[in-house]
């Protein structure tokens, strides 16, 4: 008998058993399938579900304060902002903890401004959750503030977009095992 999840199968084949035939858009019925422009989420969408409120800290705060505010809010990062509405910068736990790192606790006692990321790449409301994931993936970051007109106007997280996809993959599925079963 072989190892894996598979029992033998009785043609004496080594391979994993198929399950039928390859499902494509082109074999599901239109009301199933989904264009690539139907598929789109956009930020708007994760903003309406999760909400747009977002946690900011002004620059001359303490990092001491700043990590209050993370563990009040069970967030991992703040905007930082001086007057609420634009982004100055970010400050996230791995800004906190590489600060540590390299300048030992006093760091706590330094303002925000002293470890805050300043290049902050941002999102709008319109763009696609896709494209957001590359961005995230590329710059290896966790937390896109939302800006529109310049304004800060949400937060996305990366947990927010795995939870997304999540339900996206969900729905796939639901809709194949549906298509499957009225065959």
């Amino acid at each position: 008998m072989r190892a894996g999840r598979f029992p033998p199968r009785r043609d004496g084949c080594d391979t994993a058993p198929k399950i039928g035939r390859a499902l494509t858009a082109a074999t599901l019925p239109p009301e199933n399938s989904r264009g690539r422009e139907e598929a789109a989420v956009k930020i708007s969408t994760l903003l309406a579900v999760k909400g747009s409120s977002v946690h900011t800290v002004r620059p001359e705060a303490s990092v001491r304060a700043a990590v209050g505010l993370l563990g009040r809010h069970n967030v991992g990062a703040l905007v930082v902002s001086a007057d609420g509405t634009a982004v100055d910068g970010i400050m996230s736990e791995r800004d906190v903890v590489r600060a540590l790192d390299r300048l030992g606790p006093s760091v706590l006692d330094d303002p925000v401004s002293a470890i805050m990321s300043t290049e902050v790449r941002s999102t709008t409301p319109e763009d696609t959750v896709e494209s957001l994931m590359a961005t995230m993936t590329e710059h290896r970051i966790r937390h896109v503030p939302v800006v529109t007109g310049g304004l800060l106007s949400g937060m996305v997280s990366i947990g927010d977009v795995v939870k997304n996809r999540m339900e996206e993959l969900e729905q796939d599925r639901d809709a194949l095992v549906d298509y499957i079963n009225a065959r």
